[in-house]
């Protein structure tokens, strides 16, 4: 019954925060089917990551640098994390035909992060136990989900604006690789230093972790409008095909939209 217990909370928050970002995508829901591979595809990121985090433990080796907080926060968390995710991503999701409007991009940025998340927690939760699991939730899956929303932000900007898509996509990626790497490094480096010192730090977390959901929401906001703005102008594409003003049709499935909905 206990670890059912724990194999709750671990769980949990992952569902919360995936039915959150599903409400968000106002206009026109993404399909179970496509969701469930970006889920999955976040699960098989982790056996990715430890590929990649074991080819750059060969390649640095016993250095002293492997010993440092940066490289436990950045070369084994922020940056082979936020690379497996980041292939996944191009690898299942780039060219998935429903991957068709701005707001897409964070969410299936974000099931990936999810997806993640969600087998990393099962594995932190059963090991450690309750606390952990409750700490967790808090911080570790949310930030997941937020680099997810980072990343996703600019996956879409690269798919919708091809002529600065690679400009977009290393944006992506590195603000994920940053946000990642600075969240960990600052949760680590407290337990090297003083009780004073630590405490400041960690209010420097809080400060950070609250500048990462407000950016996190306005990026959401923005492709909800971005989305909205590119439906009704392939539904105007559409009407001027069939009056025979344009020769593009988009099959729109805009048509049906409740474009009220973005105001509840």
């Amino acid at each position: 019954m206990y670890y059912l217990l724990l194999l709750g909370i671990a769980i949990l928050p992952v569902v919360v925060l995936m039915v959150y970002i599903y409400r968000q995508d106002k206009y026109q829901k993404e399909p179970i089917k496509s969701l469930a591979k970006a889920f999955i595809g976040g699960i098989a990121a982790i056996f990715l990551d430890i590929l990649i985090v074991s080819a750059v433990d060969t390649i640095f080796g016993d250095s002293p640098f492997t010993e440092t907080v940066f490289y436990n926060s950045f070369m084994q968390a922020g940056i082979p994390e936020e690379l497996s995710k980041f292939l996944i991503f191009m690898l299942l999701i780039w060219r998935d035909k429903n991957f068709d409007e701005y707001f897409d991009g964070i969410v299936y940025a974000t099931f990936i992060g999810l997806g993640f998340a969600c087998l990393e927690n099962i594995e932190y939760v059963l090991s450690y136990g309750f606390s952990t699991g409750v700490v967790r939730a808090l911080l570790s899956v949310p930030g997941h989900f937020l680099f997810g929303v980072l990343m996703g932000y600019f996956l879409s900007l690269a798919k919708f604006q091809p002529e600065k898509r690679t400009r977009y996509l290393l944006t992506g990626l590195g603000a994920a690789m940053l946000a990642h790497g600075l969240f960990d490094w600052l949760l680590m480096i407290q337990e090297l230093l003083s009780p004073a010192i630590g405490g400041i730090l960690y209010l420097v977390f809080l400060w950070g972790d609250i500048k990462l959901w407000k950016l996190g929401l306005k990026y959401i906001n923005k492709q909800q409008q971005n989305s909205r703005v590119q439906a009704q102008e392939n539904l105007l594409n559409d009407l001027e095909y069939q009056i025979g003003q344009s020769d593009k049709k988009y099959n729109s499935e805009y048509k049906r939209i409740d474009w009220n909905a973005g105001e509840r």
